[in-house]
């Protein structure tokens, strides 16, 4: 192989020297520029001694009659890089290939990045999950213009609902800026195949997601007098009998489109799910509210849309203790049972 661990490098479209830090396969290798790490493939790098020996020289290459001295030198200019650019935050998925007994070039696994292009740093939590399983979770920091490195998974999962799930927050808060924001990506196979494909034509090292461009204000509190809106018509309770005023808890709550709108043949399939999963959290947050143990979403069994964006959002909100799909004598394979933890 041309290249080896620890051998020093020169960026081609960058001009930057770094070192090689890993060999991922025959054609990709893991390097550091400058304490920042990420792949590349080795036909966008080249060993550095071919720029160093061709460098303009300090000292001119006619010969002169008269002696140079120290001080007649050119001093070298100092390059800044202040031209950087906020880019937003990215998460980077690099394939790493293996030939088939076919002699084919597939993936073997997948590597994930967590990409800061902004001038600002955030702490993050990350979480990989499934249909199946959890997957793997770390909390951690992401330094301002650098890429971190989280963990390889299995290429064979991406069937199985893959996502990712990352809670960011300013590393030095500031009051006008949220608490903290959620993003999240969830990959589609088909999808995912085509750009891997897409990327071995293009010879680009890794698949892309944008995950938000700068980091969201805190919604502000808009203190309005109670007098006003009671002028207004508007009905204003006393705080403390807040609950006397909150609907009632259900335990079952059928999210099929006929038993929460009247009118819904006009809605697109997308506007119809929106509203199904509106009711969800509606209902989820009244059971926490009230203490309920459990309560059960009838989604049907269908196509299994609502029921896996459904299980989605689970995974993902606090307080749940569990929940489980299984045959139910009312409901068959229909509904989902969640138990709250308290």
């Amino acid at each position: 192989m041309k290249y080896q661990v620890g051998d020093e490098i020169l960026v081609i479209h960058s001009n930057e020297e770094g070192r090689i830090i890993e060999i991922m396969n025959d054609k990709m290798v893991m390097i550091e520029v400058r304490g920042v790490k990420f792949p590349a493939y080795m036909d966008q790098i080249d060993f550095p001694y071919f720029k160093r020996f061709t460098e303009k020289k300090l000292f001119p290459t006619k010969a002169a009659p008269n002696k140079i001295y120290v001080d007649q030198i050119p001093k070298e200019k100092i390059q800044k890089n202040d031209s950087k650019e906020d880019e937003g935050i990215w998460l980077y998925l690099v394939p790493k290939f293996r030939l088939d007994d076919f002699n084919d070039e597939v993936v073997d696994s997948l590597k994930v990045f967590l990409s800061n292009r902004t001038r600002v740093g955030y702490q993050f939590d990350y979480a990989q999950t499934t249909n199946t399983n959890d997957g793997f979770s770390i909390a951690s920091t992401l330094a301002p213009h650098t890429d971190f490195y989280i963990h390889d998974i299995d290429f064979e999962i991406v069937n199985d609902g893959l996502g990712f799930f990352i809670d960011f927050s300013l590393m030095e808060p500031h009051k006008k800026k949220a608490d903290h924001f959620e993003t999240q990506v969830k990959i589609k196979p088909k999808q995912f195949f085509q750009k891997v494909e897409q990327l071995k034509e293009e010879g680009s090292p890794n698949i892309a997601y944008h995950l938000f461009d700068q980091y969201p204000d805190k919604v502000e509190d808009n203190y309005v007098p109670l007098d006003i809106l009671r002028n207004a018509g508007f009905k204003v309770y006393d705080a403390s009998k807040i609950k006397e005023h909150i609907p009632a808890a259900r335990s079952v709550v059928d999210l099929h489109i006929e038993k929460l709108v009247d009118q819904f043949s006009h809605l697109n399939n997308a506007e119809i799910l929106q509203i199904q999963l509106n009711e969800f959290e509606k209902w989820l947050e009244l059971a926490q509210l009230n203490h309920l143990p459990s309560m059960i979403f009838i989604h049907g069994v269908g196509k299994g849309k609502l029921k896996q964006e459904i299980h989605d959002l689970l995974k993902v909100k606090s307080g749940i203790k569990s929940f489980v799909n299984q045959y139910n004598e009312f409901y068959g394979y229909g509904a989902t049972e969640v138990f709250f933890s308290y």
